[in-house]
């Protein structure tokens, strides 16, 4: 069975874990700067990059206020088109329905392209157990399957891993399917890339079945696209006989010409490219061209939820271009493991816990996982708030069950600042007791004065200073005989 995230330790335990890791932190360091320094030097070719971010954004925000309007545009699109369309409203029931479809075809292997909402789902684990093996095929992917690892970016799966490590992983895992790596194999991207194409390519040649997910999905002809810099993706949505494209529902732009700015938004933020080397367009099956049955399946899983949060729901616009994770200085001494869900890094931190809720462990961990420093907000193609967001699930985490404590406390803080008197009653406490004050809490909020410095109470309060001012300055005015300049 594959690897999963279920029981990971929260983000603090294991970011501590990952803390301690110095080749972790080496390889984040240097592939995380390299994607940023390309994609500066993509986005500031372009003069009106604000407009067009502003574009996506507003074309986002207006197809979710839409969104039921769209998904039946593109329900009779695809139908119209040929294909069928499946309603999922959780994992359980999408993994259900990509199960019955593939043992409706009779086949027991099926490739993959590289999907976001599959690992949500952890489709693999729910074929793996029905006796289907599924086989991925981008490459990072292949990377993480085969060294029974677990994703941790957004575009490059294998981003904790460098080049030995993935020579070793070829070496050791390659042979107990497909073609084995070959004995001299060096760790040069070119020949571990060569070794992942000859791996692949039977599998390729034999699937008559095939599973992806789609970057976008055009509500007007009923039309998915897929973006991709390897090519295998265009080996799956080609070469099998059946289709089955598991889609989240927030993926849908209206037309065509919404599609256009996001065309030029994904390449310069994700890979830091004026146009990524494969996009793949499929509108329903075609006579004797491609796999000749197609299946939609349209997958909620907790977006639902998320769209009916007014501050959370701009979520939802993302395009999963990863530049909020290239720019993080957490995720970048982390890595994406320590999110404990397929999606890292900052918008891991405010997506998963929307569709998981926050009452679980991981999920209430992953607001505060953040320094707020608004660097995710700056590289945003579609301007996703993303510290506002956060300090809104920091607010309901703060406000639900096992906080009382906390609760309290802010509910005392806020009396104690609704009123004059018992503002100024509790500043005059605490100037004349600071020889007292701690210098570490106690209890629970210890933690806080763990990692900083508890501030000097001060001898006298503003307020106490000001009214000092003023009695000295009156004093010196009625010495003038009362005349004010």
């Amino acid at each position: 069975m594959s690897r999963t995230f279920i029981g990971m330790p929260a983000f603090p335990a294991a970011a501590t874990d990952a803390l301690r890791d110095s080749q972790l932190r080496h390889n984040l360091r240097k592939a995380t700067h390299t994607i940023r320094d390309k994609r500066d030097g993509a986005v500031g070719e372009l003069d009106d990059w604000a407009q067009m971010r502003a574009a996506g954004k507003a074309i986002k925000d207006r197809t979710l206020r839409h969104l039921d309007v769209y998904l039946e545009r593109l329900e009779e699109a695809v139908t119209a088109a040929g294909g069928t369309v499946h309603w999922a409203a959780d994992a359980e029931e999408a993994n259900a329905i990509v199960t019955g479809l593939i043992q409706d075809t009779g086949e027991r292997e099926v490739v993959k392209v590289k999907s976001m909402a599959t690992q949500e789902i952890e489709l693999n684990n729910a074929l793996e157990r029905a006796g289907i093996s599924a086989y991925e095929t981008d490459l990072a992917e292949l990377i993480v399957q085969l060294g029974d690892d677990l994703p941790s970016h957004i575009l490059v799966p294998a981003i904790h891993r460098n080049r030995a490590e993935i020579r070793e992983i070829f070496l050791r895992k390659m042979g107990e399917w497909g073609v084995p790596a070959p004995e001299n194999l060096s760790d040069q991207p070119d020949a571990l890339a060569e070794a992942a194409r000859v791996h692949l390519r039977q599998k390729f040649l034999d699937a008559k079945v095939a599973i992806s997910g789609a970057n976008f999905a055009v509500a007007e002809t009923g039309t998915l696209v897929v973006l991709e810099s390897e090519g295998n993706g265009r080996m799956c949505l080609t070469l099998p006989e059946t289709l089955i494209s598991v889609v989240g529902i927030e993926k849908i732009v209206p037309t065509w010409s919404d599609l256009e700015v996001f065309l030029q938004l994904l390449p310069r933020s994700s890979t830091g490219e004026r146009m990524n080397p494969y996009t793949s367009t499929w509108t329903g099956p075609t006579p004797g061209d491609g796999p000749q049955e197609f299946h939609l399946v349209l997958l909620d899983n907790g977006r639902s939820d998320v769209l009916a949060d007014k501050v959370g729901r701009q979520a939802l616009r993302c395009i999963r271009c990863s530049a909020c994770l290239n720019i993080c200085p957490v995720y970048e001494r982390t890595g994406g493991h320590a999110y404990g869900s397929v999606y890292p890094g900052p918008i891991g931190a405010i997506l998963n816990p929307q569709l998981h809720g926050t009452s679980g462990e991981v999920d209430a961990s992953l607001p505060y996982a953040s320094s707020l420093c608004g660097a995710c907000y700056e590289v945003c193609p579609v301007a996703i708030d993303i510290p506002e967001v956060l300090v809104h699930l920091r607010e309901k985490v703060a406000s639900g069950p096992g906080h009382r404590t906390e609760k309290a406390a802010m509910s005392a803080t806020g009396w104690m600042f609704g009123g004059d008197r018992r503002l100024g009653l509790a500043q005059r406490v605490l100037s004349a007791t600071r020889a007292l004050a701690p210098k570490r809490m106690p209890g629970p909020a210890s933690a806080w004065t763990d990692t900083r410095d508890l501030p000097d109470i001060p001898k006298e309060s503003f307020r106490q200073w000001w009214r000092a001012r003023e009695k000295e300055r009156q004093r010196r005015d009625d010495g003038k005989g009362g005349e004010r300049p």
